[in-house]
């Protein structure tokens, strides 16, 4: 008899990059809905509690809600969304850390349960986080050369 894994569960990577210091704040969560979204904007608010922040991501419709609204007015104008044309990744650079990720941490790999694939992904944000250069060089900023 082979013993099959049952109901599949699902994890989704909610993250943001800093494209000057390399810091990432990265969410592994079961949903990727507009809750999620504005759970990582008052995720970023409070890590950088003085100062405008400023948010640059694609169109998905998770991102424009009265629920992610409702945090960019409770920021009092700190945060400041920036929307990417369609269709345009290549402009987006958390999503070559994601790829990345993907490359170190999920592609060809088996891992035997979900506990075990999320403590390999949170690892990998952990241990990148105590080299923001690397990150910086994956994501292609030379910001922190220019100031």
């Amino acid at each position: 008899m082979i013993k099959t894994p049952g109901q599949q569960q699902t994890y989704y990577g909610i993250g943001a990059v800093n494209y000057y210091t390399g810091e990432t704040v990265v969410q592994f969560q079961q949903h990727k809905r507009r809750q999620e979204i504005a759970q990582l904007l008052v995720a970023l608010v409070d890590k950088h509690p003085t100062g405008t922040i400023y948010v640059t991501w694609d169109n998905a419709n998770t991102h424009q809600d009265d629920e992610v609204e409702a945090v960019v007015q409770a920021a009092e104008g700190r945060l400041v969304l920036l929307y990417l044309p369609t269709y345009s990744p290549w402009l987006n650079p958390i999503e070559m850390l994601w790829r990345h990720f993907r490359r170190e941490v999920t592609h060809c790999e088996l891992f035997q349960t979900m506990q075990a694939l999320l403590t390999a992904a949170q690892d990998f944000f952990d241990r990148f986080n105590l080299s923001p250069c690397k990150i910086l060089s994956v994501i292609g900023s030379y910001a922190a050369e220019v100031l």
